[in-house]
Formats: C-alpha cells, sequence, structure tokens
C-alpha cells in the first residue's frame, strides 16, 4: 500500500508498505530519517517518540497506515531551519545532557512538546512529561538541567518577542 504523511511540514509518500509495518520503519527506512532510534519496538524506551498530530507517540507502535495523511514531526523537524537548531537540542549539547545519543531524539522531542505545552515546568512536571524516556547513561540531571534552560531561553524568547512593536 502507500502511505502519504506530512513529515516536517512536507508531504511525503512511501510506497510498498505492508499493513504490519510501523510509523518507525517507514521514517528510518523508507524516507530516510533516521532520528528516531529503533531500540525496544515495544513503546517502552521512548527513543522512538515523535509528534503526531501535535501528540507525542512511540513511532514503533503506530502502524504505517495510521499515519496516513496525519501530521508527523520528528527530531529533524525540531529545527529551525538547516543551519539552526531548536532551543531545547542547543540546550542539550550545553547541558551536557547528550553521552550515547540513543535516547536523546525522543527525549528532545518529548521535551520540546512539554515545553510547548507549559512553557516553563517544574520538575515535577518534566519528569513526569520525560517518564517514558529511558536513559541508561546519564542520572537524568542533565536532561532535566537542559529542559529547564530550554524552558528559561524559549520564555524569554517570547516574552521579546510580545515587547517588539
Amino acid at each position: 500500500m502507500r502511505v502519504t504523511v506530512t513529515v516536517n511540514g512536507e508531504r511525503r509518500e512511501a510506497d510498498d508498505v505492508w499493513e504490519g509495518e510501523s510509523l518507525l520503519h517507514v521514517l528510518r527506512e523508507r524516507l530516510g530519517l533516521p532520528g528516531s532510534k529503533n531500540a525496544c519496538e515495544q513503546g517502552e524506551c521512548g527513543s522512538c517518540t515523535v509528534l503526531m498530530d501535535g501528540l507525542p507517540v512511540c513511532a514503533c507502535l503506530v502502524a504505517a497506515g495510521q499515519a496516513q495523511d496525519r501530521e508527523v514531526r520528528t527530531v529533524e523537524g525540531l529545527a529551525e531551519g538547516a543551519d539552526r537548531l531548536a532551543p531545547v537540542q542547543e540546550a542539550f549539547v550545553e547541558a551536557g545532557a547528550v553521552q550515547c545519543g540513543f535516547c536523546t531524539p525522543g527525549l528532545l522531542v518529548a521535551a520540546h512538546d512539554l515545553i510547548r505545552r507549559a512553557g516553563r515546568p517544574s520538575d515535577v512536571e518534566i519528569r513526569e512529561a520525560l517518564a517514558g524516556n529511558l536513559c541508561r547513561c546519564t542520572g537524568y540531571e542533565k536532561i532535566m538541567e537542559a529542559v529547564r534552560l530550554a524552558a528559561a531561553r524559549t520564555a524569554s524568547a517570547e516574552l521579546s518577542t510580545e515587547d517588539t512593536p
């Protein structure tokens, strides 16, 4: 079957998709977007988290056909243009929240979604939003620090924009 989905603002098609194929496989192998990682294939680790119609989902659990005519945003789509990282991506780099990098794409998407929804989330809100994303390398403190930093910068940028006539 053919699956047509809008990925990171661009309408894309994948042909010869079989019924049981996951959205994750289509993104990585058919559309050339390897950012979302394939780790557990059971929706337990969060490394494949993407936004579908604005909601975080584990792409490994979404059948490709379920994404037909939907909007999907991957970690590659968080960046603001080809030569500029999203605030959450910059904050992860600056805070040292990136180690092996396997969990990072899912954490970035989940953190981006949280900041979009909550503005300046509390530590409890951050922990809750990231609870479905497992990292085996860190104690999560640098990840928490990165989300706090990204939220603060995003809030400051929004205030600056509001102040500009």
